[in-house]
């Protein structure tokens, strides 16, 4: 079989299926072109989620005859010059257009900035018309019909009109988030008008307008560099999280990225922070020099490629991780909006979910405070007479203070001081303006385990010896595993060795957990350890190993505390960096303002 020269309509729509996957990818492109063109306004219209039409509107610097010509033309393009190590636009391969008009039916009307009249072309399935003139406003009109028409066979594989639909609506709020000044309009006969006005330099006011107005209350700046990379942006506090990883938005040099590196960061920033399942909220932009990444990884240009992903990972999750440290034990305000909610009159709670197993579960413990752990604890611990109430459990406890002690000190604490433990787990404190709700075990759980990160900075922490050793019965697969890991779990005070092919031996534990139920919190490890990641460094694995741990030593929930440990206990809440959250992303306490209490009972 003799090799030959491929027609260039078969070229551009074999290019095609690479750059054009499916209608949003067409208006990804068409978009981009806009932008690039100076355009400061952008109106978006489909029909039938894009199959039957896309029409692009811009104000742009618009095309002039000559370049009409050339830009349906494959690889004709205004951006770059000879090289790929200085691209500073969103488009560059040149390949849009003609692979657009390979497959559909495209019209480009459009007039240059100081012309009096406009140039018209058009290509229909591969085959070009000539250049006309045509009426035509300053910048340019691009319309794409019956998108596939040329290959029906990829039109068969295009998905209903509503997901084709809201997949364009994905693609215009990334646009419009990485271009706060632009103004984006979203229409056509199958949807109805999206509208992001300009926002100019305030990008939070932009980012509300896609992700809510929720958003704006419970962001956390960051802005940091590292060598040569900048970072910027807002993440949201790890107790405002989604079901999805929809709402993670990232931007390299202002080109909306979807690269596997910056996602995984991400979640290892968040990774003690947020629940499994779930995904904090974040819109990050990398600014780099053009010569250090990559953009010509993928036709589409959705990946890009770092010089040093190393650096690049390092900054990001390290910034976050700054930044949750600085304030990340804010409650969201979505918790407070729920439990006004749930106060309304008429209010009908969903079916509560099961409690997790390290919520339930019952262990021995040491007690979390013996002595008055501060000042504070001192001084209210003879103000507080601890009352057993008759209510809906008989064992219910409230606190309650004694006249001119702990209250007046409350404005001199954040999380306030403790006026009630009710239901054995739940420490209600007044604040200056408000009152906290603290879940007492998941709080005391993330003071355990910031404990143990912090004595593995110096040596391996301190252990105890049990008298008899605990043998525990295991499968053979999680007894390997196990002792696989044994000199990670012995850094924390786990001293284990096997006994027999399907057993181990606990001989030492942990001091700072106390006593412990060994068998529940090994067999914890054992499941925990099989879902690793492998590739993860020893300092990861040691951070894994003591959340669990933590979660076994820590107050449970049904624990009746006296005022001082609870007021101790808010202390510590005070000064522990991401106190706000439990290891497993779950809240450790919700806020309610007094303006929010008073609205409850109409009193403003």
């Amino acid at each position: 079989m003799s090799v030959k020269q491929l027609p260039e309509t078969l070229i551009n729509q074999i290019a095609a299926g690479e750059v054009i996957e499916r209608p949003a990818s067409a208006a990804k492109e068409l978009i981009e072109n806009a932008i690039d063109a100076g355009a400061t306004r952008i109106e978006i219209a489909t029909a039938g989620g894009g199959k039957s039409l896309i029409r692009i509107t811009d104000n742009g610097s618009g095309m002039d005859a000559a370049d009409l010509d050339l830009a349906v033309r494959r690889h004709c393009t205004s951006k770059i010059s000879e090289t790929l190590d200085d691209i500073r636009t969103l488009g560059f391969r040149g390949e849009a257009l003609p692979s657009i008009g390979s497959v559909a039916k495209l019209t480009i009307t459009s007039r240059r900035n100081g012309h009096s009249e406009g140039s018209q072309v058009a290509v229909i399935g591969g085959k070009m018309s000539g250049v006309k003139p045509a009426p035509a406003n300053t910048g340019t009109v691009v319309e794409v019909r019956d998108i596939f028409f040329a290959t029906p066979a990829r039109l068969k594989f295009l998905k209903t009109e509503k997901a084709e639909a809201g997949a364009i609506t994905e693609v215009v709020k990334r646009m419009a988030i990485a271009f706060p000044q632009i103004r984006f309009v979203l229409s056509g006969s199958d949807r109805t008008t999206l509208e992001f006005p300009a926002t100019g330099d305030d990008h939070l006011a932009r980012m509300a307008q896609i992700l809510g107005a929720d958003f704006r209350d419970n962001a956390i700046e960051i802005d940091a560099m590292r060598e040569e990379v900048g970072l910027s942006g807002f993440v949201g506090v790890p107790t405002f999280h989604r079901g999805n990883s929809a709402h993670q938005y990232a931007f390299v040099n202002g080109r909306p990225v979807q690269d596997k590196l910056i996602l995984s960061a991400l979640r290892g920033a968040y990774a003690e922070s947020v629940p499994s399942g779930r995904y904090p909220v974040a819109v990050l932009s990398i600014k780099i020099d053009p010569a250090l990444v990559d953009v010509n990884v993928h036709p589409a240009k959705s990946d890009v490629r770092f010089r040093d992903p190393g650096l690049v990972r390092g900054l990001i999750v390290g910034a976050i991780r700054e930044a949750l440290h600085r304030e990340g034990d804010r409650a969201a305000t979505t918790g407070t909006s729920g439990m006004m909610r749930a106060f309304r009159p008429g209010f009908q709670p969903t079916q509560a979910a099961p409690r997790t197993p390290w919520a339930a579960a019952a262990s021995p413990f040491r007690p979390l405070y013996p002595q008055p752990a501060n000042d504070f604890a001192e001084q209210v611990q003879s103000g507080f007479d601890v009352l057993t109430m008759p209510a809906a459990r008989a064992d219910a406890v409230i606190a309650e203070p004694a006249p001119k002690t702990a209250g007046e000190d409350a404005p001199r604490y954040r999380l306030g001081a403790a006026r009630a433990q009710v239901h054995e787990n739940y420490i209600v404190a007044q604040t200056e303006d408000g009152l906290v709700i603290v879940d007492q075990h998941a709080a005391h759980e993330r003071l355990v385990f910031e404990a143990m990160r912090k004595a593995l900075d110096n040596k391996r922490l301190a252990s105890q010896v049990l008298l008899i050793p605990e043998i525990i019965d295991l499968p053979e697969e999680d007894c390997d595993r196990l002792m696989a890991n044994a000199e990670e779990l012995d850094r924390l005070g786990l001293a284990i060795e096997r006994f027999g092919p399907g057993a181990v031996a606990v001989r030492e534990t942990p001091a700072m957990l106390g006593e412990v139920d060994a068998a529940s919190m090994v067999r914890d490890l054992a499941d925990e350890i099989a879902e690793w990641n492998t590739a993860g460094g020893l300092r990861g694995k040691l951070e894994y190993v003591a959340a669990t741990m933590a979660c076994h030593g820590s107050v449970r929930s049904g624990r009746r505390l006296r005022p001082e440990e609870m007021n101790a206990l808010l202390r510590e809440m005070e000064a522990t960096p991401g106190s706000g959250t439990c290891n497993h992303g779950r809240p450790t306490y919700i806020e309610l303002k007094l303006s929010d209490i008073e609205r409850l009972f109409g009193r403003s």
